[in-house]
């Protein structure tokens, strides 16, 4: 498979550099999507998520962002079976931090010894020697969080990992990880309609930090009606607008739409090239969105 080129429809919103030394197009790819109902099990269409993946490589992307839980494992196992040997220039990130009772069940564990053993898996099922990002999934309450931090550091000294990044947490989280190992991307849900990470993009931006926003349309809430209306005046979608003001928020947002349909994989590929006005930009702006538990 070729490595992906500079003209490619994710490039269109230019270039993100994680750590000083792998740069990728600002348009990745979230890979929970390509798994059975509820996170759970295979897809029921394995051809259409293995096609999905190589058509997201197709079309420029070369950052994918996945995770053991997904599936669990399957998202991992489909993502080598898609695309390994995998072309020049394509990142995977994963993570660690979750274990998985059953369909939408999630249950905490950043253990040393689970971290250790859960990068082990994510490697053998990605066919790889080595991982390019490797982001705690979430901090663990009954574990401490230097604890979890400290491992990831050490694995990255053994040259299992490249770079370490971090998922849902806190700007407190972030300082004290930076302090044990350096930290080259934020994943956070956040999209227009809710920001309430607003604050902790901008202190990735000071600090050049990658901000992968997760849930970046909204976990399919209602479009605010102006992203509706300009959506309808420019005769795109909601989900353009929503993944161009992403684009345009802050340099250091990385947007990973995830999506088991080329269609979809397509238009939200697209918003990389789609340009918000001035003016309607600065509409956007003026917008204050209802905290997200406050929405219905």
């Amino acid at each position: 498979m070729a490595a992906v080129t500079g003209s490619s429809p994710a490039a269109q919103a230019g270039t993100i550099t994680l750590g000083g030394d792998l740069t990728v197009n600002r348009m990745g790819y979230g890979a929970m999507r390509i798994t059975g109902p509820g996170i759970w099990g295979p897809p029921a269409d394995r051809a259409g998520a293995v096609a999905t993946l190589r058509r997201a490589v197709e079309l420029g992307v070369n950052f994918i962002d996945t995770a053991d839980t997904y599936g669990p494992d399957v998202s991992e196992e489909l993502i080598a079976e898609a695309l390994h040997p995998y072309p020049a220039g394509l990142v995977i990130a994963s993570k660690a931090g979750w274990t998985r009772p059953g369909p939408m069940l999630w249950a905490h564990n950043a253990s040393p010894a689970h971290l250790e053993k859960a990068l082990e898996g994510t490697l053998r099922r990605l066919r790889l020697e080595r991982i390019e990002v490797f982001q705690l999934h979430v901090p663990d309450p009954a574990v401490s969080f230097d604890a979890s931090m400290e491992t990831l550091a050490r694995l990255r000294e053994q040259g299992k990992i490249r770079h370490v990044g971090l998922s849902n947490v806190t700007l407190e989280h972030v300082e004290r990880a930076r302090k044990i190992v350096p930290i080259v991307s934020v994943q956070n849900r956040y999209s227009f309609s809710d920001r309430e990470w607003d604050y902790l993009v901008d202190h990735c931006e000071a600090h050049g930090i990658a901000f992968l926003p997760w849930g970046p349309m909204a976990q399919g809430k209602k479009a605010n009606e102006v992203v509706e209306k300009i959506a309808a005046d420019r005769g795109v979608s909601t989900a353009v607008v929503s993944l161009a003001w992403l684009l345009r928020r802050s340099r250091v947002i990385l947007p990973i739409p995830g999506t088991a349909s080329i269609p979809h994989l397509e238009e939200n590929v697209g918003a990389a090239a789609f340009r918000l006005s001035d003016a309607e930009f600065a509409e956007l702006k003026a917008v204050k969105p209802k905290p997200f538990w406050l929405r219905g």
